[in-house]
């Protein structure tokens, strides 16, 4: 006796909320080719999911976590279809988002010292010592020059 494996399929406001991505996104996703067409259903011609959908959708979903653009999610999503054959562009993609976050780490840091800065300036402020209040405006001004750099 055979038995038969049923695929269990979804709604989009159910791939919506198993994803973490707006409905909005899901349809976007598949208009522009970042995820794969989406079968229809036969009578409502609504959006059928299964779970192949999903999986793509859930690692689809990790990479817009990253901040990955769009354009980026395509071609990785293309490769991926691709096997072995993609490995090199694959690396080379991911290091390169590797090395955009990298960069935003490093901005996030310097924030977070800009905001130290005004919070210690504040302080000699309101304990009246002037002196250190100087000292701490020009570090926070350099500071906020470095924050004006693009990053990488």
């Amino acid at each position: 006796m055979t038995r038969g494996t049923t695929q269990r399929s979804y709604t989009i406001k159910e791939a919506a909320v198993l994803t973490g991505l707006p409905a909005s996104t899901l349809r976007y996703y598949e208009s522009i080719g970042v995820i794969s067409p989406i079968s229809r259903g036969a009578s409502s011609k609504h959006r059928v999911y299964d779970e192949d959908d999903l999986d793509e959708l859930m690692w689809v979903a990790c990479l817009a976590a990253t901040g990955m653009s769009v354009s980026d999610m395509r071609t990785y999503v293309a490769n991926g279809r691709l096997g072995p054959d993609a490995a090199a562009d694959q690396i080379e993609l991911l290091s390169n988002q590797a090395e955009r976050l990298a960069a935003e780490a490093e901005h996030l840091v310097l924030r977070q010292r800009y905001v130290a800065l005004k919070v210690d300036y504040w302080h000699a402020v309101r304990a009246g010592d002037a002196e250190r209040a100087e000292l701490l405006s020009g570090e926070a001004r350099k500071l906020a020059d470095a924050l004006k750099r693009p990053t990488r």
